[in-house]
């Protein structure tokens, strides 16, 4: 109860304390502008590195478990050597199924590459067998000296050599997320700490007077502190609403589109917005404070 009578004590302020803080001028528009702004780049942050998160989990769990065999015989012996290899790959413990594409498959694949009216039938390309691992996975070198042996034309691809770095850049991108997410909190510190330091130097006079009468540091340095909390929080609201504004009008995720289609916020993770208003008012909290102490001494 004490704590929330607090809260609602510095919600409602003091009419006489506030006196001293400046109820406009730049440090107003500073204030404001900068918590806007950030809250705004936070969203975008936000958005950044839940979707590389998410980018980097649906890698991880579709590639896992997925491999390819690639099978390159003259034209007369490809389907014999296609079957030898899906019999090779049934009997083997840990493959759940294998399939192979068909020809339309292959277009499908190799469209984005060269177009949809590829002439495959008349091109010597390698016949593709899809590779569904089970949960404990094969024997990737195992399989392979089995169809070195019985399909000389075969090709393993468990897709590890590559599945790594996309999976890597996928967590690091969503690591340089979070990480502007800190800076950008450090930089909105440092603009409000910058302006509350203005603001209580432009109103020494005021505060020496406040001071005759009997008033203390705390107390003329709570009034600061409520003014410019509820600026930030007013700020970082306004820029919170249009960036989320700005995340709706960015198209939806497709599979033409890739990553770049991905990018706005999923189910639960927009109320994660709401955070964005009270980590800066938090921000603004702390720099004011620190601000407020440190000029107030100097004042004395």
């Amino acid at each position: 109860m004490s704590a929330l009578r607090s809260v609602i004590d510095f919600a409602i302020g003091d009419a006489q304390a506030e006196k001293a803080v400046p109820p406009t001028g730049f440090t107003v528009r500073l204030t404001v502008f900068s918590a806007a702004a950030m809250a705004f780049l936070v969203v975008f942050a936000l958005a950044l590195s839940l979707a590389a998160g998410r980018l980097a989990d649906r890698w991880s769990d579709e590639l896992a478990r997925s491999a390819t065999v690639r099978i390159s015989a003259p034209v007369e012996q490809m389907a014999a050597q296609t079957e030898a290899a899906l019999n090779v790959l049934r009997t083997t413990e840990g493959v759940e199924s294998a399939r192979a594409l068909t020809l339309e498959e292959q277009r499908e694949l190799l469209a984005p590459w060269f177009g949809p009216e590829l002439p495959l039938d008349a091109l010597p390309l390698p016949q593709m067998i899809e590779v569904i691992e089970t949960a404990s996975g094969f024997d990737g070198d195992g399989l392979r000296l089995r169809l070195a042996g019985e399909v000389p034309g075969a090709v393993l691809d468990n897709h590890a050599r590559w599945r790594g770095p996309l999976v890597s850049a996928a967590s690091s991108l969503r690591l340089l997320g979070w990480v502007s997410i800190i800076l950008i909190a450090f930089a909105t510190g440092a603009m409000i700490t910058l302006a509350a330091n203005a603001a209580l130097a432009a109103n020494a006079q005021v505060i020496a007077v406040m001071r005759l009468v009997g008033a203390r540091d705390s107390y003329i340095a709570q009034a600061f502190m409520r003014r410019f909390t509820l600026r930030a929080l007013a700020g970082a609201a306004a820029g919170t609403v249009f960036g989320a504004l700005a995340l709706l009008l960015l198209p939806s995720a497709s599979e033409e589109g890739g990553f770049l289609t991905g990018l706005g916020l999923q189910g639960a993770h927009w109320l994660l917005l709401i955070l964005i208003p009270i980590l800066a008012a938090v921000v603004a909290f702390l720099a004011t404070r620190l601000a407020a102490h440190n000029t107030l001494r100097s004042l004395t």
